[in-house]
């Protein structure tokens, strides 16, 4: 049911949060060191996959939505790089310890709280000791603007709740502000935006 809901909303042509980077993505790129081992959740369509991709790191990117894979295998294909893209549904994703350098999450926030915990309980894992976890989502008010995300608060993140589920991580940057963005018909107009980039302890 869940695949079918993205299934459907990545039907056609086009791509429904573009095919640029989020500009998260493109502002902390520069902290994914090339040769990288990095794992993307929920990647959808595969702007950010291929982007880091681009800038020499080795991705994994998974979805749940066989058509947001196949429209992210046509985009690296594209753009000339290489992605390790897999269909697989979150909640039942294989969390391997340690075998990540970097983990990156943008705007999954179909994932309600008892799910949310679980993922990010896996990002933690996942990464290696001293790797680098990037966050970016909606804040709670962004219900108000409905310019994306879904119409409901317990899905939405705050600060506070990244450092309880990341206790021990340094925190290299964090913050909770609104900014106009354009990622295709997906993400259009005034935000209210978290980032959250930490780093797990050795």
């Amino acid at each position: 049911m869940v695949s079918e809901f993205w299934d459907a909303r990545y039907a056609g042509n086009d791509y429904h949060f573009g095919t640029e980077p989020a500009a998260f993505v493109a502002r902390w790129a520069h902290l994914v060191a090339p040769g990288a081992r990095v794992l993307t959740i929920a990647e959808g369509e595969g702007r950010n996959a291929v982007h880091l991709a681009a800038r020499g790191a080795h991705v994994t990117a998974m979805d749940g939505s066989p058509v947001a894979v196949a429209k992210a295998h046509r985009l690296a294909v594209e753009r000339d790089v290489e992605v390790d893209f897999r269909v697989a549904d979150i909640g039942a994703w294989e969390w391997q310890d340690a075998a990540f350098d970097v983990a990156l999450g943008v705007f999954f926030q179909f994932a309600q709280p008892p799910l949310r915990a679980a993922i990010f309980a896996g990002l933690a894992q996942t990464l290696v000791p001293g790797g680098l976890l990037l966050l970016h989502g909606y804040a709670p008010r962004q219900i108000g603007y409905g310019t994306g995300g879904p119409p409901v608060a317990e899905n939405l993140w705050t600060l506070e709740m990244l450092h309880a589920a990341f206790p021990g991580f340094e925190v290299l940057h964090e913050a909770d502000y609104d900014a106009e963005i354009e990622e295709g018909r997906g993400h259009a107009g005034r935000s209210a935006l978290i980032d959250f980039v930490a780093r797990k302890p050795v």
